[in-house]
């Protein structure tokens, strides 16, 4: 019996791919690609570019300004989905390909599904060496896209034009496999993208992609229920995997019924709503004091969806109780054994609904959640004390964010680098899932811009504010060309504090004299005096330059209705943060100085160490 068959490109046979992947959400079947991220150049023009050229009206093709921004854009496009769709991007074969790669790690970290297609030399080498081409004179089989494989789950380069076949399969496994979601590199050589094949008919058949929810262990499931049932001071950690698995009612759920205070990582935060009386905010070394108060006694923590990354922990100091026991409920089990925890490798909807009809007849100490209760109390006014009107000259980060929450409280905010995700992750109220969208897995400076076009993209309907300061700013700010083109309205407030002012602290903090941080304290012969509005105007955004924290919240009642990208610009001080809450964490400090300063900040160092955990 001969097999149907189709002769297409090895370039079409993908694109065609990509159009029969569906999923389904609030019971509708959709497709799982969102569209496609491209700038085509030399290695994916002809052949990648005529094949999405066929379905653009099946698939959208989205032009970008850079690649690494259309890559973050697809990210945060797959975040704000709640990794349930996600995005393609392809690019030129050199440096096209090259500025993918810092998003490939972004993507690793967080455990984001995206598909990179970036376009590679030729497989019959005889055009050998071609423009943009990186030799190896050691090995022939080097490319520049080996970049790509320690920052891609899956990575594959397509020599022959059926070799695509088990590729895509493996790509669709990975990317919407709960525990191994991340990047996708299919490393596509562009003689072989313009080759054709006889394509089974039933590679292009639909194919629907579902939530896999892994069910938890039995004797895993015991341990960790027996742990909790002798816990007094127990608290929970909610990470991004609470997000991703929809279990924000399973965990309020959880902690209503057994009274155990929930404190949220930065991808976990919009986990519950700033205002549920169990909610502490924020953990570790941005975190709120209710938060931090209650970990440092905590008997146990059950860390759900969350890889302890060290802002999490306070660089394992944070924990003090000497008969700690951590519950690790994850669905990968390199994050759910971390630190000696119970693991419990489950689903985080599935594995919390299980605890919670196990735990029957149990509860937290009614000191410890009426403690933890108290402690929000206190915490939510020293919060709002940071956040408050001022009418300093320059007002601190803590004071524009309030201004901002104030104004356009339904927002959905979007941050990434420098001192604004510490300030966000204490001050930001959080209404409701994914409200708070904050990339500090991998701390990109530049993704923000990007991240909101993405997160536009994804939730068109959502008042999108995307919070970033000037270093970011200038480091990648090219897709508010990219979101005027496309429709997709920000909200972008900038925050110009003259320099890397979260790094200047930082050096500060250890010691360190100010240097190459702040613009002024620079080697240079004239300080650039930039004008962030007039710059912002030229790529199509309506933008202005406010002076104040009241003129700031004037401005964004008066521009929630424009049709298009605004920017707000607004002058602040670089040296203030917010003093309430946050955690020790650990920046190794130089053990022999000629500085005063920095072997007084290597004393304190050394005395901060004694606190962290081992093991």
């Amino acid at each position: 019996m001969s097999q149907k068959t189709i002769r297409l490109t090895m370039a079409q046979a993908v694109a065609r791919f990509l159009t029969v992947q569906k999923t389904v959400i609030d019971g509708e079947t959709v497709p799982i690609f969102g569209g496609v991220f491209a700038i085509f150049g030399h290695g994916n023009v002809a052949g990648v570019g005529e094949a999405l050229y066929g379905i653009k009206d099946t698939l959208p093709t989205y032009r970008a300004q850079n690649e690494q921004g259309m890559a973050n854009a697809a990210i945060a496009y797959a975040k704000a989905s709640f990794r349930r769709r996600f995005m393609a991007c392809t690019s030129s074969i050199g440096p096209g390909a090259l500025n993918m790669v810092t998003a490939a790690a972004l993507a690793h970290v967080n455990r984001i599904p995206i598909l990179l297609l970036p376009g590679d030399v030729f497989a019959n080498r005889l055009p050998d060496p071609v423009l943009q081409q990186v030799e190896d004179w050691g090995d022939g089989t080097v490319s520049a896209n080996d970049c790509f494989k320690p920052v891609s789950r899956y990575f594959d380069r397509i020599t022959r034009p059926e070799q695509i076949i088990p590729a895509l399969r493996r790509a669709m496994q990975v990317l919407t496999d709960p525990a191994e979601c991340g990047p996708v590199t299919l490393s596509l050589c562009q003689d072989v993208q313009a080759e054709a094949y006889d394509y089974p008919e039933s590679f292009f058949e639909e194919k629907v992609w579902n939530i896999r929810r892994v069910m938890p262990d039995g004797d895993e499931f015991a341990s960790a229920a027996a742990a909790l049932l002798q816990a007094k001071k127990p608290v929970i950690i909610a990470g991004g995997g609470v997000l991703y698995s929809q279990a924000s009612q399973s965990l309020r759920s959880f902690a209503e019924r057994y009274g155990v205070p929930v404190m949220e990582t930065q991808a976990g935060k919009s986990s519950l709503p700033h205002d549920h009386p169990l909610n502490m905010g924020s953990v570790g070394v941005t975190g709120s004091s209710a938060s931090n108060t209650l970990a440092e006694e905590a008997d146990v923590v059950l860390a759900v969806g969350t890889r302890l990354q060290d802002f999490t922990t306070g660089s394992w100091a944070l924990f003090q109780n000497e008969d700690l026991k951590i519950i690790g409920l994850n669905v990968q089990p390199f994050d759910a054994h971390k630190h000696r925890a119970l693991p419990l490798v489950a689903d985080a909807k599935v594995g919390l609904d299980a605890l919670s009809q196990a735990l029957t007849g149990w509860q937290a100490d009614p000191e410890w959640t009426d403690k933890a209760e108290a402690g929000k109390d206190e915490w939510l006014t020293a919060a709002d004390k940071a956040t408050a009107t001022t009418n300093a000259e320059l007002p601190s980060d803590a004071q524009v964010i309030g201004a901002v929450q104030r104004a356009r409280e339904n927002a959905v905010v979007v941050c990434a680098a420098g001192g604004l995700p510490g300030e966000l992750h204490k001050l930001w109220k959080a209404r409701g899932p994914g409200s708070y969208h904050m990339e500090y897995g991998f701390s990109t400076m530049g993704y923000e811009i990007a991240g909101g076009l993405g997160v536009k993209l994804a939730r068109p309907e959502d008042d999108v504010i995307v919070m970033v300061g000037d270093g970011s700013y200038m480091m990648l700010n090219s897709e508010i060309a990219s979101s005027i083109m496309l429709g997709a309205k920000l909200t972008i407030v900038l925050l110009d504090n003259a320099g890397y002012g979260c790094i200047n602290r930082l050096q500060m903090a250890t010691g360190g004299a100010n240097f190459n941080n702040l613009l002024k304290d620079t080697h240079h012969v004239t300080l650039p005096g930039i004008d962030f509005a007039a710059h912002a105007a030229s790529m199509g955004a309506i933008s202005r330059k406010v002076g104040s924290i009241a003129e700031l919240e004037t401005a964004l009642h008066e521009t929630e209705s424009n049709d298009r990208t605004t920017v707000i610009v607004i002058d602040t001080d670089p040296l203030i943060t917010t003093d309430e809450g946050g955690h020790w964490w650990d920046v190794a400090v130089p053990e022999v100085s000629d500085r005063p300063e920095v072997n007084a900040a290597r004393e304190g160092y050394v005395k901060a160490l004694k606190a962290q955990r081992v093991g």
